[in-house]
């Protein structure tokens, strides 16, 4: 019961410290694209041919494509060793990914005893900023933009300040799509940003 009204009371906190004005916003993380290398030559042909859930067509692409169940991701494997994977949320996802990739490579004996370094090269986000956009206003006010409504319903806007860099897709209806991020604290930061921009154009 205590416990019960501790959550009430910091729910309350919560609420009465956030200003009126403040834009109501939700992002997630939805895909993280990393690399790494397994510093090890991988015989793709033999992988292709002895393991599941692969793809290899060499005459057009050099890679492998693996995809794995749980967590739902894909990697792309080059037989130097590198691999690019796709499809994770978080971290431990793709933590848990390379070690079934790892784990995949044991069965045509192939052994990886380092600890792969992993890279982020990309961070996908989508959400909603909480209020209306006129994308044809934003399309004349703001810099960097790409916006063409005959093709496509959603504005394209660059973000390009010194403190992050970030590409965002932004629709009427407040939905967002955010890339080109390397971590979930730059894709706060962008969002901040953005809002920020929003309202110098919404103020003119």
């Amino acid at each position: 019961m205590a416990k019960k009204k501790a959550a009430k009371t910091q729910k309350k906190v919560k609420k009465s410290s956030e200003s009126p004005k403040e834009v109501k916003r939700e992002v997630r993380i939805v895909n993280i694209v990393v690399n790494t290398s397994l510093k090890h030559d991988i015989p793709l042909e033999k992988m292709a041919a002895t393991l599941p859930n692969t793809e290899y067509n060499p005459e057009q692409f050099p890679g492998l494509v693996i995809r794995i169940k749980e967590p739902k991701t894909s990697a792309l494997i080059f037989s130097s060793g590198n691999v690019v994977c796709t499809g994770a949320r978080n971290l431990h996802e793709v933590d848990e990914a390379i070690k079934k990739i790892i784990k995949a490579l044991e069965k045509i004996n192939i052994k990886i005893t380092i600890k792969p370094e992993i890279t982020i090269q990309n961070i996908v986000a989508s959400g909603s900023i909480g209020m209306m956009l006129n994308l044809n206003v934003l399309a004349m006010r703001l810099n960097n933009i790409e916006y063409e409504p005959e093709q496509f319903p959603g504005l394209v806007y660059k973000l390009m300040s010194q403190e992050v860099k970030a590409t965002f897709l932004l629709f009427s209806n407040g939905k967002i799509v955010c890339t080109g991020t390397k971590s979930e604290a730059e894709v706060h930061k962008a969002l901040d940003k953005l809002i920020i921009n929003l309202k110098k154009v919404k103020t003119r």
